[in-house]
């Protein structure tokens, strides 16, 4: 069993934006994160599952924790119908951000994975941690012009 904190960080929306994750299988842990000049923070919530995801070796059962509601019921809930009508929304328009939905999908199809939601700000340890590795992730000043 693997445990998978994510969490995305946005300086401006759009703008820098960083994503953080932590990987804990029993006593083992893994940090890991990155960012990008111009995005969303929406983007980096999802990207952020994606490079968790992308991390693990082979197929295990994955808990993934992530404070973004967007994340938790898109996957869970939503995401169901967008491929149903050709990743269009309810309202026939295209899904946002439906590169890292169909990258996530392909990725969570590999494991058994558990979504949970977490209230971010609220001393989850581990979300704690995912959100101070995300603003680690946010490039900043030069490194802005960075990809």
């Amino acid at each position: 069993m693997v445990e998978l904190y994510a969490d995305g960080a946005c300086k401006g929306n759009p703008g820098p934006g960083g994503w953080g994750v932590l990987l804990r299988a029993g006593i083992s842990e893994r940090e890991l994160f990155g960012g990008e000049a111009e995005t969303t923070n929406n983007r980096m919530e999802l990207t952020a599952v994606i490079r968790g995801l992308e991390a693990l070796r082979g197929q295990c059962r994955v808990a993934v924790y992530t404070d973004s509601q967007y994340v938790q019921k898109g996957i869970s809930e939503w995401i169901h119908g967008w491929k149903r009508k050709g990743w269009r929304t309810a309202g026939r328009k295209p899904v946002k951000n439906d590169d890292l939905w169909k990258r996530l999908d392909t990725l969570a199809a590999g494991h058994h994975v558990d979504w949970h939601w977490v209230r971010g700000h609220a001393g989850h340890a581990g979300n704690e941690r995912a959100d101070a590795l995300a603003n680690r992730g946010v490039p900043r000043g030069k490194q802005a012009n960075r990809t």
